[in-house]
C-alpha cells in the first residue's frame, strides 16, 4: 500500500469511527489496542487522526447547511467489500503549498492537506472560532464550507519525520455534478483560481520567468478573460457577500485567499434574451443534485449556481485558501527576505503573500469587481 492509500486510511478512519463529540470508538480487546498502539507509533504514512472542535462542525452541518450525521459519514463508508482507503480517490498535489486532494466516491467532498505548521495553528489557534460564527450568522457566505478539521494524534515516526500530512480539512466540493452533467453530454464545465495577478510573484517576474519550468509557471494563479454578466441586483449581491467575507480574513491577517469560479455553460436552446435575476429554473443541468452535500438558503445563491443576466451561464463562486496569516513565523520570514529583496536588488514590491491583508482585500475586491459587467434594464 502507497502513501496516498494510508493517508486516505487515515482520514477515513478519523470521520467514520470517531463519535460527534470527537471521542474513537475504542476496541474492547487490550491486545488489538496494544497492537494498533506499537503499528501507529511506527508507521510512516498512515497517523492516527482525530477530529478538531467537532462538536462545532456537527453544528454547521446539522443546523446551518441541513446535512445530517448519517448522510455526511455514508459519503466516506468504502463500498461493500472495499477497503476504508477505497472511499476516497486521491485527486493529486497540487500548488506550491504541497497539499494532497482527495475526493469522496460520491463527489460531494474534498479532502485537503494543510501540512504547514503556520497554517494549520492559525485556522485552529485564530481563525476557527471567528469562522464558526460567520457560517453561522453568514448563510450565504462566499468562504468554502468547512465540515471537519482533523489533526494527527500522538507520536509517530512518519509525523516526526514530516513524511504524511498532520492535518486536513473537509470542505463541500463546488463541482459537485459536473461528472453527472458529463454523462449527460452537457457543456463542460469550466473553472478558474482567481487572484490578483499585479503582485509580484518570483517564478514569473524574474528573469521574465527564464529561470522557472512552465510547469511551475501554471501553478500561478489563473486568469479570467472574460466578463460575468449579472444584473444590478446581482452584482449588488455578490458583492455585499465578498465584502462581509474579506473583511472578517483581513480582521485576523489572513491574505493570499483565492475567489474559485466554476461557469456552466447553458444548452442553446435554454437561452432565453431577459432572465429574471432571481428566477428559478427546474431544468437539472442548472443545480447540483438534490442530495447534495448542503442546501443553501433560497433562492439560489454562489454555492448552487447564478443565472447570469444574459442567460448564457450559471455560475458557482467560492473564497478558499485563507490560511496564511501575516503574524505567523514563516509569513514573517517572506515578507522580511521580499523587503530586502526590494531595498537591495529590485523594486519589485510586495508577493500576494507579503502585503499587508487591508492592501490585499483591496485589490482581491477590485479584481472581483473588474469581473462583473451589469446588465441594464
Amino acid at each position: 500500500m502507497g502513501r496516498q492509500e494510508r493517508v486516505a486510511r487515515s482520514i477515513v478512519r478519523a470521520i467514520i469511527r470517531t463519535n460527534i463529540n470527537g471521542t474513537k470508538k475504542k476496541s474492547s480487546n487490550p491486545l488489538g489496542v496494544l497492537l494498533a498502539v506499537f503499528s501507529a507509533f511506527f508507521s510512516l504514512y498512515q497517523l492516527l487522526m482525530r477530529k478538531i472542535r467537532p462538536a462545532d462542525f456537527a453544528k454547521l452541518r446539522r443546523e446551518y447547511w441541513d446535512v445530517s450525521d448519517d448522510d455526511y459519514v455514508d459519503s466516506f463508508r468504502p463500498r461493500e467489500g472495499a477497503k476504508d482507503e477505497e472511499a476516497l480517490t486521491a485527486i493529486g498535489d497540487m500548488g506550491f503549498s504541497g497539499s494532497t486532494f482527495y475526493a469522496t466516491n460520491d463527489q460531494k467532498y474534498l479532502v485537503k492537506s494543510v501540512p504547514r505548521h503556520s497554517e494549520h495553528s492559525f485556522f485552529r489557534n485564530d481563525l476557527l472560532t471567528p469562522y464558526v460564527q460567520h457560517m453561522a450568522t453568514h448563510p450565504q457566505s462566499l468562504l468554502v464550507r468547512i465540515c471537519d478539521f482533523l489533526g494527527a494524534s500522538g507520536a509517530s515516526v512518519g509525523r516526526i519525520l514530516r513524511l504524511a500530512p498532520s492535518h486536513h480539512i473537509v470542505m463541500e466540493n463546488i463541482m459537485y455534478g459536473r461528472d453527472e452533467a458529463e454523462k449527460r453530454g452537457d457543456a463542460k464545465w469550466e473553472n478558474w483560481d482567481l487572484k490578483p495577478t499585479s503582485y509580484f510573484y518570483p517564478e514569473r517576474d524574474i528573469a521574465d520567468g527564464a529561470l522557472t519550468s512552465d510547469a511551475t509557471k501554471e501553478q500561478l494563479a489563473d486568469e479570467f478573460h472574460d466578463k460575468i454578466i449579472l444584473s444590478q441586483e446581482q452584482a449588488d449581491d455578490f458583492f455585499a457577500r465578498l465584502e462581509e467575507d474579506t473583511k472578517l480574513l483581513a480582521e485576523h491577517n489572513a491574505v493570499d485567499y483565492s475567489l474559485f469560479l466554476v461557469r456552466m455553460k447553458l444548452p442553446r436552446e435554454e437561452v432565453q434574451e431577459e432572465v429574471q435575476p432571481e428566477a428559478t429554473r427546474s431544468d437539472s443541468n442548472l443545480a447540483p443534485p438534490e442530495d447534495g452535500p448542503s442546501v443553501p438558503p433560497a433562492p439560489p445563491t454562489w454555492k448552487t449556481g447564478v443565472a447570469s443576466a444574459d442567460g448564457k451561464y450559471v455560475y458557482r463562486a467560492s473564497i478558499l485558501d485563507f490560511f496564511w496569516a501575516k503574524h505567523k513565523i514563516q509569513p514573517r520570514f517572506m515578507t522580511l527576505l521580499i523587503n530586502l529583496w526590494n531595498l537591495l536588488i529590485s523594486k519589485d514590491g510586495p508577493m500576494s503573500i507579503t502585503t499587508t491583508p487591508e492592501e490585499y482585500r483591496e485589490r482581491f475586491l477590485k479584481m472581483c469587481r473588474g469581473y462583473v459587467e451589469i446588465k441594464k434594464d
